[in-house]
């Protein structure tokens, strides 16, 4: 048996606050809606759905930020995934270690999908995984939770698992513009969007590749929380890292010759 770093991450206590709904601008276009001057509105209840081979920095980045926010605000994280076994980040297939390494860190669920926590947020992280024809019961999960959140966050490659699902049929998304050949193909009916830093269509938040996703969460809490501003720069500081606040930045797209589409915004 291969040695792996063990990483665990520990739920906090409990709370929930009613559904809000995001609306619908003309065009299929949706605004970002700015919850900030509603104290009741504050999201407490975050979710992460884990899979064998999720990315790491798709996890561990957002939840940089959020344990970051939970030091200000009451919140509840609920690490998710089909088993209480733990979570490797290394890959099924063998081709995809080829110096058969031991360097795939572990993460300690601490709920089952069966367990169906009552979350204000549920965030799908990318990684080789999602490419995996083993995710039958992730897929369910996010299908029947969707419907019962207040918001949807995707994480790079994410965007593909959840694609999967119908989910993001007819609306806008994006994903990691270096595996976009191999991501698009999972939701032929998605309007993808290149170039884009991340997304917004309704509640559901998509960000492209990687540490894309960490620009996109510090977009989203100074967008839903009432002390938003000030928490982004007190934590962009307190990290040392200079959020772009562009969701049209995104030279990857250029780079990995990915023409502009469904994009009105961005030149």
């Amino acid at each position: 048996m291969r040695a792996s770093t063990s990483l665990s991450l520990v739920a906090l206590a409990l709370g929930a606050l009613a559904s809000l709904e995001s609306p619908v601008a003309a065009g299929g276009r949706s605004p970002i809606v700015n919850r900030a001057c509603d104290n009741s509105a504050i999201l407490r209840n975050y979710g992460v759905v884990l899979f064998r081979a999720f990315d790491p920095q798709d996890v561990f980045g957002p939840l940089e930020l959020l344990q970051l926010v939970s030091h200000q605000h009451h919140m509840n994280l609920y690490l998710l995934a089909d088993t209480l076994d733990p979570v490797t980040t290394e890959p099924a297939s063998a081709a995809m270690n080829p110096k058969n390494s031991s360097f795939s860190p572990i993460i300690q669920p601490s709920h089952t999908f069966a367990d169906d926590p009552d979350l204000d947020v549920l965030i799908v992280p990318g990684g080789p995984g999602v490419r995996s024809p083993e995710l039958n019961s992730t897929l369910d999960y996010i299908t029947r939770t969707y419907p019962k959140v207040k918001y949807l966050i995707t994480i790079c490659t994410g965007s593909g698992l959840v694609a999967k699902t119908g989910i993001l049929n007819g609306k806008r998304a994006t994903t990691n513009k270096t595996s976009w050949p191999s991501i698009i193909p999972m939701g032929p009916l998605v309007k993808w969007v290149a170039p884009a830093r991340w997304v917004v269509d309704g509640n559901i938040w998509s960000s492209s590749g990687i540490t894309a996703g960490i620009d996109c969460i510090f977009a989203f809490v100074k967008t839903m929380y009432p002390d938003g501003q000030a928490l982004f720069d007190e934590f962009a500081k307190l990290i040392e890292y200079q959020p772009h606040e562009d969701p049209c930045w995104d030279p990857f797209a250029a780079m990995n010759n990915i023409t502009s589409q469904n994009q009105p915004d961005c030149k």
